[in-house]
């Protein structure tokens, strides 16, 4: 029988214990940046620029990565930051070891993926029916107890020394972009949109604030124009004060002087017939999204109207819910109730660049429903772990008003899992037995990488906390993290989102499952392609240029 070549003699082929393996190495990286007690990574990007922080997404995502099983890896951290804002640490963590106790049970009890992936469905069912019972529920109308939550998630950022002050803020940036609409139980809150930072080096820390109002980089157009205006009426348009040319569509022969005079007379009035339909509204502020002649300018300017030109579509968008105004596509079509209000119109120097401020009084009866929160740092980067580590505290913020329920943190949830699913696993018949007690013993890596981290003896803290875990209401302790001794995490008011929590289960198992069902990668290239090329597909498939097996990542 002769032999059939399918692939040329290029072509790469690697098996599927090379995805586990590189999947692995993505958790081992960031596994030491989870906890109070986390390191911190120092990150070269390509431009030279450094990045110094612990936050898993940030990280991964300046990571560059050539193997595909490595780049699933960090589509699992976008997508855990996309819908939860928090946990993506711990969700590469929980996958990686999914996958490294599957490795067993491939290589060694050969099980067939198809039977691994079945085990672990069937526990990620009872994991989620188990997680409600486990669960806490607080009044979101106390901002207390919702602060005693977000303390806890700071506690393990670079801002742990702030985090009375990171708590406030993100917690008032969350309330100020809330909005309940009629028939709606939840409210609804975006923070991406409505919650802007602005980040200006100098000053302290402690100089950070939440606006009740917006700011805006920008300076008014015309130096006769006021910086400082109170009880403003603020317009808002998307359309341009400046005559449309037409130089690449209309020619216009002018033979006399006085032609060319009456061309100009005609965009004068055009634009004079504009501002004043704005005029007639009585306007104190004109904020538009394109251009401003310098007619308009001038007759804004004698008028005490105050003008800021080009701003962003975003930008506008925040202004107009601070201020009430409606957005005006066409000024001839302005009516009185299109225009906004604002306490305070103010245009203040920072450092080099003016900055306008439209914000109104704290006794509004109508609190703004944008906000800008001004952070003060020493460097950048110090401001840019600031805004991440902000982030991540709204979004627990966010999550606490939408879903109020909670789970006990320090590796207490994942170790309440791993006993209830060790116990479940005795009743599961089949093969499937053994993929069901793997994946409950994965989940004790969460608590076991917290002990680590902070140089605790890990076997004697996992073994006691999984005895006690086996006695009837024990299910809240957990790993303290500074000290890795074992304690009562409800004592300690340690708590974290279950909305969180949960979504990190769900996201690390889904995604082993995924993996588990690639059984080839192929890589291959044409017959003619060069020994450069060759070397870049083997190192693609997991092989160095000798034959080394240098599976996972690329550069770190």
């Amino acid at each position: 029988m002769e032999n059939v070549i399918v692939l040329n003699s290029s072509a790469m082929r690697q098996k599927n214990n090379g995805n586990i393996q590189a999947a692995k190495a993505v958790a081992d990286v960031i596994r030491t940046t989870l906890g109070p007690s986390a390191a911190l990574k120092m990150i070269l990007d390509p431009m030279g620029g450094i990045v110094m922080t612990n936050d898993g997404n940030a990280i991964l995502r300046e990571v560059d990565v050539s193997h595909p099983a490595a780049k699933l890896m960090l589509e699992i951290s976008r997508s855990q930051d996309d819908s939860a804002g928090d946990g993506t640490t711990a969700v590469i963590i929980l996958a990686g070891e999914a996958l490294a106790v599957s490795r067993r049970l491939l290589e060694v009890d050969h099980l067939h993926p198809t039977t691994v992936i079945s085990g672990y469905y069937k526990a990620l069912e009872e994991a989620v029916a188990h997680t409600k019972t486990l669960t806490k529920t607080i009044d979101t109308t106390d901002d207390d107890e919702i602060r005693t939550v977000i303390k806890s998630t700071v506690g393990t950022k670079f801002v742990k020394s702030w985090s009375d002050l990171v708590c406030n803020l993100a917690l008032k940036a969350v309330r100020t972009v809330a909005v309940t609409k009629e028939g709606q139980a939840t409210p609804e809150i975006d923070i991406k949109r409505y919650a802007k930072v602005e980040k200006i080096p100098g000053g302290a820390v402690e100089d950070c604030q939440v606006l009740n109002g917006v700011m805006i980089n920008k300076d008014v157009v015309h130096a006769g124009m006021d910086r400082f205006k109170r009880d403003a009426r603020v317009v808002l348009l998307d359309s341009s004060f400046e005559y449309k040319k037409a130089e690449s569509t209309l020619e216009i022969d002018v033979s006399k002087g006085e032609d060319y005079a009456k061309f100009l007379k005609l965009e004068r009035e055009w634009v004079q017939k504009q501002c004043s339909a704005i005029l007639d509204v009585n306007p104190s502020a004109v904020i538009t999204e394109k251009g401003l002649d310098d007619e308009a300018q001038e007759i804004f300017a004698r008028h005490g109207v105050s003008c800021i030109r080009r701003l962003r579509k975003t930008d506008l968008h925040r202004v107009a819910r601070v201020t009430g105004a409606t957005v005006v596509h066409r000024m001839e079509d302005i009516k009185a109730s299109d225009v906004g209000t604002a306490s305070t119109f103010e245009i203040k120097e920072i450092g080099d660049e003016y900055f306008t401020f439209i914000t109104q009084d704290e006794d509004v009866p109508v609190q703004p429903m944008a906000c800008s929160i001004l952070l003060r740092g020493a460097s950048k980067d110090v401001l840019n772990e600031i805004e991440r580590n902000l982030a991540d505290a709204m979004n627990v913020a966010r999550n606490i008003i939408i879903d109020p329920r909670l789970l006990p943190g320090g590796g207490a949830y994942e170790m309440a899992l791993a006993t209830h699913l060790a116990k479940c696993s005795e009743k599961i018949t089949g093969l499937e037995q053994k993929a069901y007690a793997a994946l409950a013993s994965s989940f004790e890596v969460i608590p076991r990488t917290l002990a680590q981290n902070c140089g605790a003896e890990v076997i004697r803290v996992v073994t006691e906390l999984r005895s006690m875990h086996n006695k009837p209401g024990m299910e809240t302790w957990g790993v303290d993290g500074y000290t890795g001794k074992l304690q009562d995490m409800a004592a300690a008011n340690i708590w974290d989102p279950m909305s969180v929590r949960l979504q990190c289960v769900k996201t690390a198992v889904e995604n082993a499952t995924h993996l588990l069902r690639i059984d080839d990668v192929i890589s291959g290239t044409t017959p003619s392609a060069g020994r450069g090329q060759r070397a870049a597909q083997e190192q693609a498939a997991g092989m160095d240029t000798q034959g080394m097996d240098v599976r996972g990542m690329n550069t770190l």
